[in-house]
């Protein structure tokens, strides 16, 4: 689909005409084509980097109500991505699953432990299921021996749900598309197309692919502007006045033998308050997240600053004395900058995480918002251009149903078997197709299959798409898979089509962009 010239071959048809343009290839952006899609509409997608690049690549992982937001007084937030995190859990199992969390109480905490009580019942409710439940200090222990020697008082357990980010935006784009719509990456709106009467009717496209020097302008419809943290950049071109607060989160990433959890750990930081959450993830531990104004440009990746780390480590000391982590622990780090809208709130992490809607001389921006409603943001979106589109119709699916596979490879279990379904759909038979490959790279969950499909047919533009966000090396092994480089690249090489100059070049680029944005310590 998107293999060997595909660029070239959307590049050779822009001119339409379009429906709908929209402008950010983030999960938002997804979710607006695959809609678009189903309404029968031609509709294109353009990203300025790589599809997920943003936020949607960098998240906590979480498929979440929010309970935090509960404390808050966000009600309709958590109320909305509750019902959606049980929707997407049906829909996508192996992509979007069950997740349980032991939330643990420490003396000091600003929240008592019965409130915590109370916001679990209601949190509960907003979902119509009963499922948490208290637990003592002892039953705790037994269940997290990690947390022995802490001051851990005991807690709650209950379920929220976790995914790949980026396979969940993959999946969604590439449905869409296989359903006829468009999509584009590398491919920068430059700037907005406006009639006489100042109107908004496109957008100048330009390819920002290695080499590339082709624009083109582009028209429909309609252009909705989904690019996240970004969306301030194409309404200040028009003269609106910013409504975009940049938060950053940041991560530190540890392997499982050095942090081991069977659930996720939920606790308070002993500084300020904030819920910080450890989380197993795809055969390694996620240990954050910060919220800090983000003052650097968006043009630069964002990166853990040292405070940040002090900050995550000092809160891991509290929860897990007896393993005295460190730097020299942490295998990665990664940080991604929240599109918040700005609502003049002192600490950053009372903004709201409400999205809203904005149509402003024909572009329509959609803002703010959590990963977890990205497909009420979607229809959102769309019922707001309906007079220029038309009426949406009756919510479905977000996602095909996968085909049946009749002999699996007795090389991967039951679990396994879960996982490709929910993060390939159709695709999985093409990654089926050479058992000999079906093994892991480094260590890691991610095997040469998906290594050999993701550089043949999944739209790599560069190396750090492949091991960054299609296969998410750079998070799971020591190195960020430059240790495996020649393994790696015997497999990836002939299916990218690269000569060895090329291959050179973005190894080096990669080991940069990793070692910048992405290092760990160890």
């Amino acid at each position: 689909m998107w293999s060997r010239g595909w660029r070239d071959e959307i590049w050779s048809r822009l001119d339409g005409p379009w429906d709908l343009i929209v402008v950010g290839g983030g999960i938002t952006g997804a979710g607006i084509l695959g809609e678009a899609v189903r309404m029968g509409k031609k509709a294109l997608l353009v990203e300025a980097h790589d599809f997920s690049f943003g936020t949607s690549s960098r998240s906590t992982k979480l498929v979440h109500g929010g309970l935090r937001y509960l404390r808050q007084g966000q009600f309709l937030v958590t109320r909305k991505s509750v019902k959606e995190r049980e929707r997407l859990m049906l829909e996508a199992p192996g992509l979007v699953d069950n997740l349980g969390f032991s939330l643990a109480t420490f003396p000091g905490d600003q929240i008592p432990r019965w409130m915590y009580g109370m916001g679990l019942v209601m949190y509960d409710a907003l979902a119509w299921k009963w499922a948490h439940e208290q637990r003592t200090k002892d039953e705790l222990l037994e269940r997290l021996p990690v947390l022995k020697g802490s001051d851990a008082q005991g807690g709650y357990h209950y379920y929220d749900a976790q995914t790949d980010d980026t396979r969940l935006v993959l999946r969604v784009l590439r449905e869409a598309v296989h359903q006829g719509g468009t999509a584009l990456n590398y491919a920068r709106a430059e700037s907005l197309l406006r009639d006489e009467s100042g109107r908004v009717h496109g957008v100048v496209l330009r390819d920002r692919a290695p080499g590339a020097t082709r624009t083109f302008e582009v028209r429909a419809k309609v252009v909705i502007n989904a690019t996240g943290a970004w969306a301030d950049d194409l309404r200040k071109a028009m003269g609106k006045d910013a409504r975009m607060r940049k938060i950053r989160g940041s991560h530190l990433v540890f392997t499982k033998e050095r942090l081991p959890l069977v659930e996720a750990v939920s606790l308070l930081h002993p500084r300020d308050g904030r819920a910080v959450f450890a989380i197993p993830w795809e055969g390694v531990t996620i240990f954050g997240t910060t919220d800090k104004d983000h003052a650097e440009s968006l043009d630069a990746e964002p990166r853990i600053s040292d405070e940040e780390a002090e900050y995550l480590l000092e809160c891991a000391h509290r929860a897990f004395p007896s393993l005295s982590l460190g730097l020299p622990d942490v295998i990665a780090s990664y940080a991604g900058v929240r599109p918040v809208i700005d609502t003049g709130a002192k600490d950053p992490s009372k903004e709201s995480r409400e999205h809203a809607v904005w149509k402003e001389d024909g572009l329509l921006t959609i803002a703010g918002g959590k990963l977890t409603t990205f497909a009420v943001m979607a229809r959102d979106a769309l019922a707001a251009v309906e007079e220029e589109l038309g009426a949406l119709p009756e919510r479905t699916s977000v996602f095909e149903v996968p085909r049946t596979i009749d002999a699996w490879p007795e090389s991967l279990d039951e679990r396994a078997r879960v996982r490709m379904l929910g993060r390939y759909g159709q695709d999985v038979t093409e990654i089926l197709s050479d058992p000999s490959l079906l093994r892991p790279i480094g260590g890691s969950i991610a095997t040469f299959a998906e290594l050999a499909f993701a550089a043949k047919d999944e739209g790599v533009v560069k190396l750090e798409d492949l091991l960054l966000r299609r296969l998410r090396l750079g998070l799971l092994v020591n190195g960020g898979g430059t240790h495996e480089m020649e393994a790696i690249r015997t497999v990836a090489q002939p299916a990218l089509g690269w000569d060895d100059a090329t291959w050179a070049r973005e190894a080096k680029e990669y080991a940069t962009t990793w070692q910048t944005s992405y290092r760990g310590w160890k």
